[in-house]
């Protein structure tokens, strides 16, 4: 459960950022770290700057040492990834020995490193490109995670589900945080909206490849795959989730559900500062 219209009760940093921790725990962010408004802070515009920051929170409050991928992946936020975590951790709270689908893992691995930290859960983990599989399985393995954290490659773009769901597979629940663009050159235009925003022309402020960013159709088109496909795995997994950050996408995602079979469908609202978004979950 979320405090209202802030980060879940039991997120970390739900209460503001510790930066005299973070350096002593990672002294390598104090070269970034300013003063704004008298209190200690970094330039969010600056994408050196987030990804040390974000690797600060990682040593200091999850005890994740070794977190290292190209600058051309995208870099999340820790807060509310953790969120996300925390918010599935209530919705199979009656759940023991939990496992986890991660579609779209990323370079980063970020989900399942903090679902590994917060609950030891167990994971699989996808992606459709073998760069960032490659450097998630390098961060899985420095960190001590290769039994937690079993790696598989999509090869198909136009499947979610499909070739790799397994004969034996049973997951406690499956998780995404799926493309919001429909093209290249849409994602490009929302990079340098936040970068004009920002005050910062920097083109990496918001990094990502191709399939981290836009798929064909958009956000709509691959929570629909997703939920169509989940339809034909429904034993699979006990519940089926993901971000949506358009909320118009709620509600056809829900009119498809019913006539694909979903017996319960959930709708979790997250907040991040004035950032409002949700997790949508289902089950057959």
């Amino acid at each position: 459960m979320a405090d209202k219209k802030g980060l879940h009760r039991k997120n970390k940093h739900k209460n503001g950022y510790n930066f005299k921790l973070l350096k002593e725990k990672y002294p390598k962010i104090e070269e970034f770290v300013t003063e704004k408004f008298e209190k200690e802070t970094i330039d969010f515009s600056d994408p050196i700057a987030v990804k040390e920051f974000n690797k600060a929170l990682l040593v200091a409050h999850y005890n994740i040492k070794h977190w290292n991928f190209s600058d051309d992946n995208l870099c999340p936020p820790i807060p509310g990834r953790v969120d996300y975590i925390h918010h599935l951790a209530d919705l199979v709270a009656d759940e023991e020995n939990v496992k986890v689908l991660d579609i779209g893992t990323g370079a980063s691995c970020i989900y399942p490193l903090l679902g590994i930290a917060e609950y030891d859960w167990n994971f699989v983990a996808t992606d459709i490109d073998l760069d960032s599989l490659d450097y998630a399985q390098d961060i899985i393995d420095d960190n001590g995670f290769t039994d937690k954290v079993e790696l598989r490659q999509q090869f198909k773009e136009e499947h979610i589900l499909e070739g790799i769901i397994e004969a034996d597979d049973a997951f406690t629940v499956t998780m995404c945080n799926p493309p919001f663009y429909k093209s290249a050159e849409e994602a490009r235009g929302a990079n340098r909206r936040k970068s004009r925003n920002l005050g910062n022309n920097a083109v990496r402020n918001f990094a990502g490849n191709s399939n981290e960013l836009w798929y064909i159709g958009g956000e709509k088109a691959f929570l629909h795959t997703y939920l169509y496909e989940s339809s034909k795995f429904p034993k699979v997994s006990k519940w089926f989730t993901s971000l949506v950050s358009k909320k118009e996408n709620v509600e056809s995602l829900q009119n498809s559900g019913k006539k694909l079979g979903v017996k319960e469908f959930k709708v979790i609202p997250m907040h991040q500062g004035n950032k409002v978004t949700r997790i949508v979950c289902w089950r057959f």
